[in-house]
């Protein structure tokens, strides 16, 4: 098999990487950011619950719960489970999304209570506090953060092929098991282009916000 024809098999196959990297970004931000509020929050269960679900995800390995939200819905309901796909961009967003709301905590906690008393004092509600004065400064300090995060998050949707989504890395199998085995390492030139491109995004987006400092 041609180089140019391996090439165009391993790339149709990183697009399914893509597609997760993309949909957990999507989904696992905002998700993030809003069990962050609930860790921190005075109301107890609640608080309680948004702890308990981050050290659940944050104490399990990723392969054990993908094989979790695959199997287990099929296995309650035969005629409802999911697809592979769903599967591993619901697995990677409910992960990353307990990752993300401690990045958040520690952003929020970061700021100096005395700004946003100075915003209760000029009379500013909660809402306008959080959005004029704690958001600003609160993505300036959580783009480094983040951006570990997402950089681990391009590698980590190769474990996607544990529950048989055809990602790069299973094609690469496939190939291997065909009795050529170079194209298992050179799954590594996509990673590191993507990740390259990622980086330089990150490092682009600290620039952009180097005024808070």
């Amino acid at each position: 098999m041609s180089f140019g024809t391996v090439s165009m098999m391993l790339g149709k196959s990183f697009l399914l990487n893509c597609q997760i990297f993309f949909v957990t970004l999507l989904f696992a931000l905002p998700l993030g950011l809003l069990i962050s509020f609930g860790s921190m929050s005075r109301i107890k269960p609640l608080s309680w619950f948004s702890r308990l679900y981050i050290y659940l995800m944050r104490s399990t390995p990723l392969m054990l719960q993908l094989a979790v939200v695959f199997y287990l819905p099929g296995y309650l309901n035969p005629s409802h489970g999911l697809s592979r796909m769903t599967a591993a961009c619901i697995a990677f967003v409910l992960n990353y999304a307990a990752y993300f709301s401690e990045i958040f905590r520690g952003g929020i906690l970061g700021i100096p209570k005395g700004q946003q008393e100075a915003g209760q004092v000029l009379g500013m509600t909660k809402g306008q506090i959080f959005c004029h004065i704690t958001l600003l400064q609160l993505v300036k300090r959580i783009v480094p953060p983040i951006g570990n995060e997402v950089i681990t998050l391009v590698k980590d949707t190769s474990l996607a092929n544990f529950i048989m989504v055809k990602e790069i890395i299973a094609m690469a199998k496939e190939f291997g098991n065909k009795a050529m085995i170079w194209p298992l390492f050179y799954t590594g030139v996509f990673f590191l282009i993507f990740n390259g491109i990622v980086t330089m995004l990150l490092n682009r987006t600290e620039r952009k916000l180097s005024y808070f400092q």
